[in-house]
């Protein structure tokens, strides 16, 4: 993608930051999609350069944040300056849960799927996140989808009146996440994929856990080349 994109009226922000872009000025360097209801920031933080996004709603100022990584301190910076209130994590792998006990310790919430929750045992969680559970804050809606394969409890957020899913690491631009790892089952990622994430239309921008955004549409017609090389 380019460093900036119209998507269906939305200012759509690529890469690490939107230096440059017109209108962008007031936005700050974390912005990576706006909408005239929701804004979405991104950081990327860690030695597996995990992508961390707040969800913010513009009427009210109240965010969440998806996947507590690392860098703590930079984390509750974002999450101080951007009104969040509560922490999901797409799934319990260690890369996506370093700053969890840092952002438990001042008083937010965390929220992961009762398959993944044992993942977090040293670091701790608060709350289960169910299957199709509606998580609203401000304005907005985000529907979970458990979508596993990669992890037993991997869930996806799709944003509700948007065209914006965050996949964690169920799907990457050129395929789905690896499945070697404990729990992880790659003819379970495939049907998850092809039967719930790509349910949604084409121009459903993915935000994944890790590397660059992508679209339904364009990974779809990958599906068979993907079960062909098993991975």
């Amino acid at each position: 993608m380019s460093s900036h994109q119209e998507v269906h009226g939305v200012d759509h922000y690529c890469g690490t930051a939107h230096i440059g872009v017109a209108g962008a000025a007031n936005a700050g360097p974390t912005l990576h999609y706006r909408d005239a209801q929701a804004e979405i920031h991104r950081v990327v933080v860690g030695d597996y350069e995990n992508n961390v996004f707040v969800v913010r709603c513009r009427a009210t100022g109240e965010a969440v944040l998806i996947d507590a990584a690392n860098e703590h301190e930079r984390l509750l910076e974002l999450a101080s300056g951007l009104g969040v209130r509560r922490v999901l994590e797409t799934h319990g792998h260690f890369d996506h849960i370093g700053a969890v006990t840092e952002m438990r310790e001042a008083g937010y919430e965390v929220a992961v799927t009762a398959a993944d929750a044992p993942m977090l045992r040293e670091v701790g969680y608060d709350v289960f996140i169910d299957d199709a559970e509606v998580i609203e804050f401000g304005r907005l809606r985000l529907d979970a989808i458990h979508n596993p394969g990669h992890t037993p409890g991997s869930v996806s957020f799709k944003l509700a009146g948007a065209p914006v899913l965050f996949s964690g690491d169920t799907l990457f631009p050129g395929g789905p996440g690896a499945t070697k790892f404990e729990g992880g089952d790659f003819d379970t990622i495939i049907r998850s994929i092809d039967e719930l994430i790509f349910a949604l239309p084409n121009e459903t921008v993915v935000m994944p856990g890790h590397g660059l955004d992508t679209t339904i549409g364009t990974e779809r017609p990958h599906l068979q080349e993907w079960v062909d090389r098993g991975w």
